[in-house]
Order: C-alpha cells, then sequence, then structure tokens
C-alpha cells in the first residue's frame, strides 16, 4: 500500500472519529437531558457560532495574532538561548537551573507584572504567549545538539571550520527533528499563554468573549470559544507539520520504503 493511500485512510479514520465523537455528545446531552448550563448540545455550539461569528470574527483576529507573534517571539528567543546552553557546557551548567526555576513559576503569576509594565491590552498577551512557550523550545534545541555525533564535529574541525560554522552547518540542521517537535508542544502552550492573559488584562480576543460569557452564564459562547481556540490551535499544529515534513524528510525515509 502506498504512503498516499495509507495518508488518506488515516484522514479518513481520523474525520470519522471526530464525527463520531460529536455525534455521542449529541445523543448524550438529549438521551440524558442535560442543561445547556452544564454542557450545551453539539448542535447549539454550531449555532451559537453561526450566529455570532461576525461579533466573535474580530476576537478570533486578534487572538491569533496575538498568539502568532508571541509564538514567534518565544521561538526566536528559544532557538538562541537552547544553541547558547546546548553548545556550550559551562552555559548548561550555568543557565539551565535558572531556566527551570523560571519555567516552574505559574504564568499567571507573570501577568500582573506585564500589565503593570506594558498596560493592558495586546502586549501583555504577546509577551504571556512568548514567556510560556520558551521553555521546550530551549529544552529540545539544546538537546539535539548535545546529541550531535562528536565524529562530525571532528571532520569540521580538521577541515578548518569554526565552532560557529559548527554549530550552523552541523549541530542545527541535526537539531530541527527536536525543535519542530517542540513546535508543536509550544504552539498550544502559546494560545494558553494569550487565553489566559486575555481572562484577566484585555478587553478584546476570544479569552476575554469566553469570561464575559462565563459571566452572563452564556455556556454555548463558552463552548464556542473553546471550539474556535481548538480549530486555531489545529490549523497552527498542521502549519507546523507541513514545514518538519519540509524541513526534516530525511528523518522520516522510512516510511517510503514500507512493505505493508
Amino acid at each position: 500500500m502506498s504512503q498516499l493511500s495509507k495518508n488518506i485512510q488515516h484522514n479518513i479514520l481520523s474525520a470519522s472519529v471526530l464525527i463520531g465523537f460529536f455525534l455521542v455528545w449529541e445523543m448524550a446531552c438529549v438521551a440524558l437531558g442535560v442543561s445547556d448550563l452544564i454542557l450545551p448540545k453539539p448542535s447549539q455550539i454550531a449555532l451559537v457560532l453561526w450566529q455570532k461569528m461576525p461579533l466573535l470574527w474580530p476576537h478570533t483576529v486578534q487572538t491569533l495574532y496575538t498568539t502568532v507573534v508571541g509564538f514567534a517571539i518565544g521561538v526566536l528567543v528559544g532557538v538562541l538561548l537552547g544553541a547558547v546552553i546546548g553548545s556550550s557546557k559551562l552555559a548548561y551548567d550555568v543557565a539551565y537551573p535558572l531556566l527551570v526555576g523560571f519555567s516552574s513559576i505559574p504564568k499567571v503569576a507573570v501577568v500582573p507584572i506585564f500589565v503593570v509594565w506594558f498596560g493592558s491590552g495586546t502586549v501583555p498577551a504577546i509577551l504571556t504567549s512568548a514567556v510560556i512557550c520558551i521553555f521546550p523550545v530551549v529544552v529540545n534545541v539544546a538537546t539535539g545538539l548535545a546529541t550531535t555525533e562528536p565524529e562530525l564535529e571532528d571532520v569540521f574541525r580538521v577541515l578548518g571550520a569554526s565552532k560557529l560554522d559548527i554549530l550552523w552547518n552541523v549541530g542545527l540542521p541535526r537539531a530541527l527533528p527536536y525543535l519542530f517537535a517542540s513546535l508543536k508542544i509550544a504552539i498550544t502552550l502559546a494560545f494558553v499563554g494569550t487565553v489566559l492573559s486575555e481572562t484577566v488584562a484585555a478587553n478584546k480576543g476570544i479569552g476575554n468573549v469566553m469570561i464575559i460569557a462565563s459571566g452572563n452564564f452564556d455556556v454555548p459562547m463558552v463552548f464556542a470559544g473553546l471550539f474556535i481556540l481548538a480549530v486555531l490551535g489545529i490549523a497552527l499544529y498542521a502549519v507546523s507539520a507541513f514545514f518538519e515534513l519540509r524541513m526534516t524528510g530525511w528523518t522520516q525515509r522510512k516510511n517510503d520504503f514500507s512493505l505493508s
């Protein structure tokens, strides 16, 4: 069976499971008479999305923009820190404990600090999104650099390459699979950071919509916001997976020789 046929089958199976999940959810709510204040039916959520999308669209764009900018900043900083930590034993011993300690701080605690520094609105959301996704990128990039074969580095040294040349031509390419693995985690965390900040210190965004809807006991609207966040997360995850396939296809070559 070709790889294309396998991918089609997997996509069909994934879509079937998703549709089945929503059908079971709908039938369970109807059969058990679950109140809308507890768990709205998928059909109700779909109706809210259809009727309120003109209202929700600007908030969706705001959340997407904030998340993408914060994610980009977090990845850039994470790659730089990971490159430094992964290529130097001294930097690893000095910086890694500080990084772990900083990552252990609940990010909800830094939102008020960002608000004091920059005021409420987009900037605290971007910074929260960036901060929350730095750690997985740093760890994976540093790990990828640390697992680079010493023989490759020795060959480049014999050829007269500098440490920066070795990092650029050997270390970072070898760390790409680790980087893209971290991006799939970081993009979901970036949404968490954005929504967290929007619920605390913003007047626009899906997080703000959800907190207002929750205060008004509009549970279908809350679930509509969750659905939008899930769709955005899946879309950005798919973009990351697309670039991973294009840039690290050499790590998946074994799939091309599958006999099943």
